[in-house]
């Protein structure tokens, strides 16, 4: 008899029938090929990275919010506690205010004639349409709100995203209309809202053209740097989880995972990696557009830890099929989670890497470990000719 029954499932999917539950048909029928990994997917994000109160980072790219995917998913996995804190590319979530402001955005084609939409004053992404006042009034939106005292200070990003949430959720409030904006949905929730490029997006081009008004709004990336490193870190810290959940690559896919690298490579602090690593792209390795390439080559890096490999998961599909059953699946198998509210630690978190930096970094070459053992107790990871703290640079004599 084979050996094969001791060591791999038997493939013998469950027939589909009328009135299946998405999660049954994830879990009965997606065996083999991508739908295979659809269900491993699911299956890691519900059962291990959602378990123990582990923390769940959210990476996005490609035009998600645009197809109404923040409403539909990534709003119901805010509330239900299951996303802790997010990098978005800009755009994603310039398109998310058209919602929260209650503009109207259409379901078209990617077949009309794109000459006749501009003189018609239709802007289309893909399939999706809308006016092009949508964006002009969206422009004006964010002018008029960073105009105000709050916003005339260097600040991170994720503060500033939190500030913008609140006035989005307030047009919420006005227009009578909920849940239809992730910027209002992470403000109401705590979750903390990074972008890795800040001036890539309309938001960060209104931004700009306020400076020339004397605006002095300004956003301090060392900081996204460093808090979305303590995110981690604290995390880690507590003997926690720490998971990513990217969908596409691009940016937010690197600047998620480069957490890592910062906390071990930068700061000296001994850490092994994220726990668990699950991404939706349709990107190849092979061609260098995975942006930051497979879980395995991640582990050479310090991003992944080596032990977790085997459940890390890369679903070589369309994110807009596989956010909507991954939320689905998620929603339907796991309780709702107690909001972590990460933004409203901010501060605490930041300090407490700073504290370990300050302990273990150096300004000279960090002493490396390639044992990947446990990591053990004392400074292993200070550099062979003294810390930062209290001693100078060899460098820096000169």
């Amino acid at each position: 008899m084979s050996t094969l029954n001791k060591k791999f499932p038997r493939l013998l999917p469950t027939p589909i029938k009328k009135g299946m539950k998405a999660a049954d048909l994830i879990d009965g029928s997606f065996k083999a090929y991508n739908g295979g990994r659809l269900a491993e997917a699911c299956k890691l994000f519900a059962g291990k990275m959602l378990a123990e109160d582990g923390t769940v980072g959210m990476s996005l790219t490609g035009a998600l919010t645009p197809a109404g995917l923040g409403r539909s998913a990534i709003v119901p996995l805010l509330k239900a506690g299951f996303v802790d804190w997010i990098i978005s590319t800009g755009a994603n979530l310039y398109h998310d205010l058209h919602f929260g402001l209650g503009m109207q955005l259409f379901a078209g084609s990617p077949f009309l004639d794109d000459v006749t939409l501009r003189k018609d004053g239709v802007i289309r992404i893909y399939d999706v349409l809308f006016d092009y006042d949508v964006l002009l009034d969206t422009d004006a939106f964010v002018r008029q709100v960073i105009q105000g005292a709050e916003f005339q200070k260097t600040m991170g990003t994720d503060e500033f995203h939190y500030l913008l949430g609140k006035y989005v959720y307030e047009r919420e409030r006005q227009l009578g209309i909920k849940d239809t904006s992730v910027l209002s949905a992470a403000y109401q929730c705590g979750v903390p809202v990074f972008t890795s490029s800040p001036g890539d997006s309309s938001i960060g081009m209104n931004v700009a053209a306020m400076s020339l008004r004397d605006s002095k709004l300004l956003f301090d990336v060392n900081r996204d740097v460093n808090q979305t490193a303590a995110i981690v870190y604290s995390a880690k810290s507590k003997k926690s989880t720490s998971s990513v959940f990217i969908l596409g690559g691009g940016s937010p896919k690197n600047f998620m995972l480069q957490t890592e690298p910062q906390i071990q490579e930068v700061m000296g602090i001994e850490e092994r990696g994220h726990d668990y690593f699950l991404q939706c792209t349709d990107a190849r390795p092979d061609t260098g557009g995975l942006s930051g390439a497979t879980p395995a080559e991640a582990v050479s890096w310090g991003k992944i830890d080596p032990d977790t490999l085997p459940d890390c998961v890369v679903c070589y599909a369309d994110s807009t099929i596989t956010l909507p059953l991954l939320t689905a699946y998620a929603l339907d198998r796991v309780k709702p989670r107690k909001l972590k509210r990460l933004y409203d630690q901010r501060d605490v978190m930041l300090e407490a890497i700073r504290t370990q930096y300050l302990r273990h970094g150096s300004i000279d070459k960090i002493t490396h470990r390639t044992d990947l053992a446990a990591p053990k107790k004392g400074r292993s990871g200070r550099s062979v000719t003294g810390t930062a703290r209290g001693s100078k640079s060899k460098m820096a004599k000169k």
